[in-house]
């Protein structure tokens, strides 16, 4: 039994149920009677034929469980990590949320009291006053429907009593953590009811920021909650609920950023390559490689970074000797590696950036419910809720502090012709070697951030109808309306593309310092037509005009607008056997922006190029495509048969068989580039992922033991899977792919109270998961899949993605020694800038560089896929997936974030003292889980390690007086496991965002209550 899983039996005692309860029956010292919402209708936990566990309020304080990232430790199969941007995944039995467009849905339904939440404050917000958690696992695809695929997550508030009452809590602990919370109940008259409760948390950071000396990662965060309920009769009731989240500190959306340092290859086929700057433009920055080992504390390879290639060649002038003639040029950057050197602390918790994380959330959620009975054994129901969301993080991007970067543009200087230049009057752009930028500041190194947004808004009604007659058959019926709304807006700033934007697209070609005379500094204006420049936003951070072409911004706003009509029927078919059949018909409408990115781009009538050499349309602004429409129309539902026999050794047993089905809608992946064809083309991607649809079977057990003392529960079930939507960061977007697959796994549950001193909590769920035959996809961090005739390229600046192509070609190139290398490495990159292309009606010998290198195939030809995967003798690269690179074949691979087993088993003591008065407790909980993989890849760079976690906690309690001291310590054994991490794009060095778990924590507290 200890084997077994955590307990159901978690709530000490009975609870009002979700919406708006009547007072169930009290526990008593043997048992408990748990009444559970699951169903959208009261009944007892062992009576609900799903797999749910419920967690008091008290329940929570016990495993302290004070977010919804800890819920893992007290239900099987559950699995959760921070992702990046401003998402997270909650995973249940294997499958959770891959997807992080904007146009995804959770898989995980999250609800507010019965009712689901696009988007939450679930990892942010802390617990208080809560009545219980219900997780349902498993396809809700009837009562909850769209979006619960996985199951669900009901957050159910404790609710108005007869009685006036009240508590408030004290505590204090590590990293100067204060933390308040209390509620008050106030009962006016027979009939009218509020309870208001609130919370309070403040603490220094988790992490240690080595290059700024301060504590990041805090926490200043406060929630508040009312609720009014009046019950004018036995046949009315109604609540109004409002709660109110706020959060203003410097919490860090992702931990650490590791890295296997790319020193590119020594050797091209026979052409050794011995100029590191060469070396780094044939790096992609990061290797793939085990996080686990000493090398992922490494940097990338700051030559591999193709924002840097340029600013080296924007000359300044020549230096001046002290004879006073001319000397070399001075370049506006050091030449060289700005990483080069770099080590990072193998410490999780401490970092070193430029930038300290700024982080403000904030959630409103206000519900009505309305509940009359028109006649005995009918009920309607009626539930309205709004919320709104406002997000706003911004930290380093480039998580690692480069060296001093800028030369000093004031120190003497001459022209190339020896005229000496003003720079007093022309200071340039990196006086006393700092450069200002407008969003990051002034700074003598690269310094980069960004800046995740969102704002959204939610509408949803749900009308319902039941019944609870005597007869043999019931029912729940109703419809469901959602309209919601969200902009999510994502940015990067640094100040290397200021510095491009400035000083390299500004002016009249050739570049350089604006007092040379012939290309004096001209302000690009918003919206000028009359040269190719990028406008520079010269707002800072917080109030931007979103028209800047200096910084890279994705906009995502999309508006989802749903109506389902379900309905379940309950046909008691014997005294001990029961049929529940549930089907429900889900309309969804999408409709996207599409709105590409402009980093870097300009626009203008006036080139020497044709076409431009930015690849852009405009120098500013953003302008959108036509929307994306999608709908679809889906059928989901369940069928389950339980029967409850009369079994010699248990009290109470019910054993279920279940099929249900279950439908997540799809969406659209954000807009690539806007680049201009004639300049710049690059491979294509579906704008638009499928939906999922999930098949599952289900056979479980709930059995009673011993009066209540024992409860034991077990489920055994199998997913057909279809059409899984995961991630990764593809030309610079989220770009979602599908995949098949199939899962199926065991749950044991179980709580064993002896006597009233000793309590055993316990669960334990097994899991397998496997990708279907033929799943495929091209692996950025391993593009060529090992075939040593093909090569990853960096491509042009504006091109977001690396390549890969000919080994054959690349050695060419090399052993050429034109000069004119790493430009013709960039353009082997299908779709790359054509920067350096020829005239055609050009004199004689001022040939294309190209015909240097005796090929047929020209890189700078519009894009083509039907050529451009030829073979090298028909004039094409032979690349495959248009240079993409190879597929990775994914059969039988496991699901992400789908260990094979997770365990969690907690056991307390009570000690009564003087006749009862005071009870002196000790538990202990420890949760573990296996290995997992980050990716669908399975790769050793995939590879998330097993982890495991130890609370412990004394409590000293006299319950008549309503006083109680408690003393506990979180993370034992302050571990630090990596529990999941995120790939960056190609153009930042395929760096990797780590999540950890919180440091050890001491608290104590005291709670007082009347």
């Amino acid at each position: 039994m200890i084997a077994g899983g955590a307990s159901a039996a978690l709530a000490q005692e009975a609870e009002e149920p979700g919406q708006i309860p009547e007072t169930a029956e009290g526990a008593t010292q043997d048992g408990a009677v748990i009444i559970v919402t699951a169903q959208k209708r009261e009944e007892s936990i062992q009576d609900v034929p799903i797999a749910v566990t419920a967690i008091s309020g008290e329940g929570l304080d016990d495993y302290k469980i004070e977010t919804g990232g800890e819920l893992l430790r007290a239900v099987p199969n559950v699995n959760f990590s921070k992702s990046n941007f401003s998402m997270y995944n909650f995973s249940i039995r294997g499958v959770g949320t891959k997807a992080i467009s904007a146009a995804s849905d959770p898989a995980v339904a999250i609800s507010f009291n019965n009712t689901a939440l696009a988007r939450n404050r679930l990892f942010e917000s802390e617990f208080y006053d809560m009545a219980r958690i219900e997780v349902l696992r498993g396809p809700q695809g009837t009562l909850y429907g769209r979006n619960a695929t996985a199951g669900v997550v009901n957050l159910i508030p404790a609710l108005p009593t007869d009685e006036l009452e009240g508590s408030v809590k004290g505590e204090v602990g590590s990293y100067s953590t204060r933390r308040l919370n209390g509620m008050l109940n106030v009962p006016l008259g027979d009939t009218f009811g509020v309870r208001v409760a609130g919370q309070w948390t403040k603490r220094d950071g988790f992490d240690y920021n080595t290059f700024t000396q301060k504590r990041v990662n805090g926490r200043d965060l406060w929630s508040t909650r009312a609720i009014a309920e009046w019950e004018p009769s036995d046949r009315f009731r109604a609540n109004v609920i409002w709660q109110h989240f706020e959060e203003d500190d410097n919490r860090s959306r992702t931990g650490k950023q590791l890295c296997h340092t790319d020193p590119g290859p020594e050797m091209v086929g026979s052409v050794e390559i011995t100029d590191p700057v060469l070396r780094g433009r044939m790096s992609q920055g990061c290797l793939p490689g085990s996080l686990y080992d000493d090398g992922a504390y490494g940097v990338p390879n700051g030559d591999s970074l193709v924002y840097l290639t340029v600013p080296t060649g924007i000359s300044l002038g020549r230096s001046v000797l002290p004879d006073g003639t001319r000397g070399p040029p001075v370049y506006v950057t050091n030449s060289g590696d700005p990483y080069e050197g770099l080590t990072q602390s193998r410490d999780l918790r401490e970092i070193a950036t430029s930038y300290d994380p700024k982080f403000r959330a904030k959630n409103d959620v206000v519900q009505l419910n309305l509940e009359f009975e028109p006649s005995d054994g009918l009920t309607l129901v009626s539930q309205t809720t709004y919320s709104r969301d406002r997000y706003f993080s911004t930290q380093d991007y480039n998580r690692f502090v480069s060296a001093p970067l800028f030369n000093d543009s004031t120190q003497p200087l001459v022209t190339a012709r020896g005229i000496p230049l003003d720079t007093e009057t022309y200071p340039g752009p990196t006086p006393g070697g700092i450069f200002c930028d407008p969003q990051l500041g002034c700074s003598d190194r690269m310094v980069s951030a960004d800046l995740s947004q969102s704002r959204n808004r939610q509408w949803s009604q749900e009308v319902r109808l039941q019944s609870d007659f005597d007869g043999p058959v019931n029912f729940n019926v109703g419809v469901n309306y959602l309209d919601f709304k969200t902009q999510d807006n994502y940015y990067v700033f640094n100040n290397m593309f200021t510095l491009i934007a400035d000083w390299f697209y500004s002016g009249v070609p050739p570049f350089g310092h604006p007092a040379s005379g012939q290309n004096a500094l001209l302000p690009c204006e918003l919206g000028a037509e009359d040269r190719e420049c990028v406008y520079v936003d010269p707002n800072p951070i917080g109030s931007l005009n979103n028209q800047g072409h200096n910084y890279f911004l994705s906009q995502n706003g999309v508006r989802t607008k749903s109506w389902a009509a379900f309905g379940e029927l309950y046909w008691n078919i014997a005294d001990d056997v029961k049929l529940t059949l549930g089907v429900r018909y889900t309309r969804d409408k999408k409709v996207s922006d599409q709105i590409p990115s402009q980093l870097l781009l300009g626009g203008g009538t006036e080139t020497d190029i044709p076409g431009g050499i930015t690849g852009g349309r405009v120098n500013s602004g953003y302008p959108a495509l036509p929307d994306i429409e999608q709908k679809w129309g889906e059928f989901t539902g369940r069928a389950v048969l339980d029967w409850q026999p009369d079994l010699a050794f248990t009290d109470d047993t019910l054993v279920y068989l279940s099929a249900a089905r279950g439908y997540k809608g799809g969406g659209t992946n954000p807009p690539r580039v806007d680049f201009n064809p004639d300049v710049v083309q690059y491979q294509y991607l579906p704008q638009t992922f499928r939906p999922e649809y999930l098949n599952a079977f289900e056979i479980g057990v709930k059995n009673t033991f011993a009066g209540g003392r024992l409860t034991l529960n077990g489920a055994a079930f199998y997913y057909d899977y279809e059409d899984y939507q995961i991630s990764q960061i593809v030309d610079r977007i989220a770009y979602n792919e599908n995949f098949d697959a199939t899962t199926w796994g065991l749950e044991l549950e179980a709580a064993w109270r002896p006597s009233r001193n000793f309590r055993l909590d316990a669960n334990l769920g097994y899991l397998q998961t496997k990708l279907a035959d033929g799943a495929q996809s091209i692996d950025v961090m391993n593009r060529t899949q090992g075939n040593e005739d093909w090569m990853v390229l960096r491509p042009w600046l504006q091109v977001p993605s690396n390549c890969i192509a000919p080994t054959e070609f690349v050695e060419r190139i090399l052993a050429a020694q034109t000069g004119l290398e790493q430009l013709a490495l960039s353009a082997l990159c299908p779709g790359s800038n054509r920067i350096g292309n020829f005239n055609p009606d050009a004199p004689p010998g001022q040939l294309p560089y190209w015909a240097f290198f005796g090929f047929t195939y020209d890189p700078f030809a519009a894009y083509n896929p039907d050529t451009v995967g030829l073979n090298i003798e028909d004039g094409g690269s032979g690349a495959p997936n248009g240079g993409r690179g190879f597929y990775a074949d994914l059969s039988g691979n496991e699901l992400p974030n789908a260990p094979r087993w997770t365990m969690n088993l907690g056991a307390q003591y009570t000690f009564f003292l003087e006749d009862d008065d005071w009870e002196l407790t000790f538990r202990g909980d420890y949760y573990r889980q296996a290995k997992s993989y980050a990716r669908v890849y399975n790769t050793e760079y995939d590879r998330l390690k097993a982890w495991d976690n130890l609370n412990l906690a004394v409590t000293l309690e006299r319950p008549e007086s309503q006083l109680a001291f408690q003393l506990y310590v979180k993370n034992v054994f302050n571990d630090a496991p990596i529990t999941d991490f995120f790939t960056n794009s190609d153009d930042t060095a395929l760096t990797t965002n780590v999540f950890t778990l919180d440091p050890r924590i001491i608290g104590f507290s005291v709670t007082k209550g009347f």
